[in-house]
């Protein structure tokens, strides 16, 4: 894996739990909006959607750079429109971050001929 597509990844990762976060923070203050008169909706919403606006082009440079499959990229896409997804696709993307690491160590110790 080269570093731009790392970067890419560790991206879609970093953007991935703050914006998990602030869907359920969001879907909170829907709730106390209807149940009280505290009224943070505008404010989180926005937070949110700037957040997943950020998340969607991290995909999309995560998908080109990693030429991850359809099947990938739409998971990935789907992790974020659920509320907690984002903590999935985090793990997701630490575990696959790991992995390439440790076949680009075995590459070049010579461990692996791929």
């Amino acid at each position: 894996m080269d570093i731009k597509t790392a970067s890419a990844l560790r991206r879609l990762r970093l953007v991935s739990t703050p914006e998990a976060v602030s869907f359920l923070l969001l879907l909170v203050c829907s709730v106390l909006k209807r149940t009280t008169d505290f009224n943070a909706v505008p404010v989180m919403g926005a937070i949110h959607g700037i957040l997943f606006i950020l998340y969607v082009i991290f995909w999309a440079d995560a998908w080109n750079r990693a030429k991850w499959s359809l099947g990938t990229a739409a998971l990935y896409f789907i992790l974020s429109v659920l509320p907690t997804g984002g903590f999935f696709a985090d793990r997701r993307l630490r575990r696959e971050a790991e992995s390439a690491v440790i076949a680009s160590r075995a590459r070049k110790e010579g461990i692996v001929n791929a």
